[in-house]
């Protein structure tokens, strides 16, 4: 079930959304961003306190996003914490996918962006899986 929701997820989505990614070549956002961009995806970094990031124009948030970008999936590198009001913009901008990367799990809002629809990936690295199913 986990495989068949990682390659949805890639299949279709071209556009992701990254909330977390630094502007820092050392950090793991930054490298899977990257990694994803070289191979044909659009990333639309989520950093409040960046301007720019990978040459795309950042966001403080993803609503603010929304307004300029069509997201298809949202990829998160957060503390699991923060993951509920993420999931409810991820669903209430009708992202196809909400991923959380490794280490974050959130039970509650992967169920709730489920129940609404989208295909949830929790506790996987985007970069790993692309790699593996290349």
């Amino acid at each position: 079930m986990i495989q068949t929701a990682v390659r949805q997820s890639l299949a279709h989505c071209k556009t992701i959304a990254v909330v977390g990614l630094s502007p820092k070549p050392h950090r793991d956002s930054f490298r899977v961003a990257k990694y994803m961009q070289d191979h044909g995806f659009r990333i639309v970094p989520i950093n409040p306190n960046a301007h720019e990031v990978l040459g795309e124009k950042a966001y403080a948030s993803l609503t603010e996003a929304e307004q300029h970008e069509r997201i298809d999936m949202v990829n998160c590198f957060r503390n699991a914490e923060d993951i509920p009001p993420i999931a409810a913009e991820a669903i209430a901008m009708g992202a196809k996918s909400l991923w959380l990367q490794l280490g974050v799990v959130n039970d509650a809002a992967a169920k709730e962006a489920t129940d609404a629809g989208l295909v949830v990936v929790q506790n996987l690295c985007l970069m790993v899986e692309h790699r593996q199913l290349g």
